[in-house]
């Protein structure tokens, strides 16, 4: 194993690895592990779609700055743009 592997900025040991091994080997609840659910939570009833968006470096540290100010991630800031602009 490549002695810089991380997770969550914390290193990979042999020890997890076997650890980890073991569950696998032991089987999971596949019932359980449906309900957790993977990914990000919904915005609403209808999943949402990804759509790439080519900006300026410019135009990110000024979407990011404004993010900042008001406690917001820049995808909100973008979203709360377009619907400006739409209506």
């Amino acid at each position: 194993m490549d002695a810089g592997e991380t997770i969550n900025g914390k290193p990979v040991t042999e020890e997890q690895i076997a650890a980890w091994a073991a569950e696998a080997e032991a089987g999971y609840d596949v019932k359980e592990l449906k309900k957790r659910g993977r990914g990000r939570p919904g915005r609403g009833a209808e999943p949402s779609q990804v759509v790439a968006l080519r900006l300026t470096t410019e135009e990110l540290a000024s979407i990011d700055a404004r993010a900042a100010r008001e406690g917001k991630t820049r995808s909100e800031i973008i979203r709360e743009a377009l619907a400006a602009s739409a209506a």
